[in-house]
């Protein structure tokens, strides 16, 4: 077929993959140290809505998730 490109599949990487071979161990975040200069219990949120959006598989939560990791941790009103 004219125009059709033909491309070796072992050439092709998945970065998205958690399992490849690119970079083991390794998770793909923007911000990987952006905790450190927080307040502990800035911190423990931050740990906790990246823990929510790691196991929801969720790159941006809402404002009642946010509000379902807050009472988690034990805040009231």
């Amino acid at each position: 077929m004219p125009g059709t490109l033909l491309t070796d599949q072992s050439a092709f990487v998945d970065r998205r993959d958690p399992y490849s071979s690119e970079a083991p161990g390794r998770e793909r975040r923007q911000f990987v140290n952006s905790h450190s200069e927080l307040s502990p219990e800035a911190a423990e949120l931050a740990r906790a809505i990246d823990t929510y959006k790691l196991s929801h598989r969720r790159r941006f939560i809402n404002f009642e998730e946010m509000l379902m990791i807050v009472k988690s941790l034990g805040y009231s009103r």
